[in-house]
């Protein structure tokens, strides 16, 4: 039997390869194959590899366009995105801390992409990082807030602090990704 080959083609190649860059960072390990499809498909903008594959399929003996519009995640929250993208400014960076401590988490998440995977910093370090991607004065608790989560570890003495490699929540991916193609154009 033939494979059916599934054409992708996207609008933002930039936009594109820095979803696909933080899809990639927060997975632990190398994907599978099919996690790896998953993975192409949602920095395309497509909500799964099977929604890709559903838009190639033929509709009354004529395949979809190309340019077809990605069929939209269900597991995407319109109203909690749009209430965590009011706690930030254009540049991302958060302009207050958010009431609601699920809208405080996916901050954190967003403050969280900003963080060099894989490398040691010193306390100094994360503080000047905090300082210049938030507007309202406390890095500190921005810096507690995210090792209480478990998105950063630190040593005992506070000396050391990495990054934790996780999987982002779809929110906040959603968020970054909608920033990166706004900046694109």
């Amino acid at each position: 039997m033939s494979r059916k080959l599934i054409p992708l083609q996207v609008s933002d190649t930039s936009a594109f390869a820095k979803s696909l860059r933080l899809q990639l960072s927060a997975h632990e390990g190398l994907p599978s194959h099919l996690q790896f499809l998953n993975m192409l498909a949602r920095a395309a903008g497509y909500g799964n590899f099977q929604s890709l594959r559903a838009q190639t399929d033929l509709v009354d003996g004529e395949a979809l366009p190309p340019t077809a519009a990605p069929v939209a995640d269900p597991a995407v929250d319109r109203k909690h995105i749009d209430r965590v993208q009011r706690s930030f400014d254009q540049q991302l960076r958060l302009i207050r801390w958010p009431s609601r401590r699920m809208d405080q988490i996916t901050a954190l998440w967003i403050l969280w992409s900003y963080i060099p995977s894989a490398r040691e910093m010193s306390e100094k370090e994360v503080n000047a990082l905090l300082r210049d991607r938030h507007l309202f004065g406390d890095h500190a608790l921005l810096r507690r807030e995210l090792c209480d989560l478990g998105l950063m570890r630190r040593t005992r003495d506070g000396s050391v602090y990495q990054r934790a490699e996780r999987s982002m929540p779809i929110n906040a991916a959603t968020i970054l990704r909608q920033h990166s193609q706004r900046q694109a154009h």
